[in-house]
């Protein structure tokens, strides 16, 4: 994991399933799968850094995940 993240670019798991278009379960699973990183300060506090999550999804589906407009 890479501690170097700002705070102010974190979002929690809900709010990176809302971004990513998907729900809370699938951002679960792929941190399961390790597809994605989590920052875990708490067993119950998981912090996503939505640019780097894109990037990961990106190189390893070879597409751009797109962001969700509300």
């Amino acid at each position: 994991m890479n501690y170097t993240h700002s705070t102010q670019h974190l979002v929690k798991k809900k709010q990176l399933a809302s971004l990513l278009g998907v729900s809370p379960r699938t951002v679960d699973q792929w941190v399961h799968r390790r597809w994605i990183s989590v920052i875990a300060p708490t067993a119950r506090l998981h912090l996503f850094d939505p640019a780097e999550v894109r990037e990961a999804l990106k190189s390893r589906f070879g597409i751009k995940a797109q962001e969700v407009r509300k």
